[in-house]
């Protein structure tokens, strides 16, 4: 007899005692009070009600889970003109959140969309005495899938693609460590407009995981075009190529319904009046 067969027949067992005993003790008196408690138990029905089921396979409909990226660790192939441009990782922590719209087709495979906000850029140094940042904001949309234990969320892995909209740039400009000039601009030029990528990583309970993102456009746009001080048309990015990926120790897919998921597929539940207990196994 396995293990799960024992168990239901504990809860049998203990169910029964307790009806009976129940019975026992409601049939205690004479004359009038046994009478009245006879009608009593007859428009009542029975003291306990004893059912069995089976929780549902999966996750059924659509549902929405929080996330973002605790931490970004980006980094950078840059060339100007075929060169190589010496740069510095660049970490992030502010502003990296989204949301994700998820559907799943069963106990261990699904797929989700989203919104994201994220922090993406870089720095360079061209010369030994200067250091540039720059970065933009984006507005992320991904489409990706994800398997394994979707259920209770303890381990899964997922993957796809995302197009951001860079709807914010800012740039810094150090010399010998001091920095020079800053500003920023809404929907700037200097970079393309839409920035496409993909994606892989796992996520682990309770609620973190890793994420490589990759975006194998140039950051740059090429066709930008400025004046210099003497109003001549310049193309300062002509030259320049990078292409950015970035690590991240993110908290997507966080939400309560992994924490309330059952842990048995079977359940007994008990009910006395109105006090209710529910078993799973």
């Amino acid at each position: 007899m396995t293990i799960k067969s024992l168990s239901v027949l504990l809860l049998l067992m203990i169910a029964a005692t307790t009806s009976t005993f129940a019975q026992e003790t409601d049939s205690v008196g004479t004359g009038n009070h046994a009478q009245d408690s006879s009608s009593y138990r007859g428009v009542k029905g029975p003291l306990l009600t004893i059912a069995f089921g089976k929780y549902p396979k999966y996750r059924k409909g659509v549902y929405r889970t929080n996330g973002g990226d605790l931490g970004l660790l980006s980094f950078a192939q840059v060339t100007n003109n075929g060169e190589h441009v010496r740069n510095i990782p660049r970490f992030t922590y502010f502003f990296n959140f989204g949301t994700n719209i998820n559907k799943d087709f069963g106990r261990h495979f699904g797929i989700f969309t989203g919104l994201n906000i994220k922090n993406i850029g870089l720095i360079t140094k061209p010369y030994d005495s200067v250091k540039l940042k720059q970065r933009v904001y984006t507005l992320g949309v991904p489409l990706g899938f994800k398997f394994g234990d979707l259920h209770r969320g303890t381990f899964f892995f997922f993957a796809g693609a995302e197009c951001d909209l860079a709807f914010n740039y800012k740039e810094k400009v150090f010399i010998d460590g001091k920095k020079e000039s800053k500003f920023n601009e809404w929907f700037s030029d200097r970079t393309p407009l839409l920035m496409p990528s993909v994606f892989a990583g796992m996520r682990f309970a309770p609620s973190f995981g890793l994420k490589v993102q990759y975006y194998p456009q140039n950051f740059f746009n090429k066709d930008f075009k400025t004046k210099d001080k003497s109003g001549n048309s310049v193309y300062p990015n002509q030259g320049l190529d990078a292409k950015l990926v970035f690590v991240t120790l993110s908290y997507s897919f966080n939400s309560h319904v992994y924490k309330v998921a059952h842990k048995k597929t079977n359940y007994v539940r008990f009910k006395n009046g109105n006090a209710k207990m529910e078993i799973e196994y």
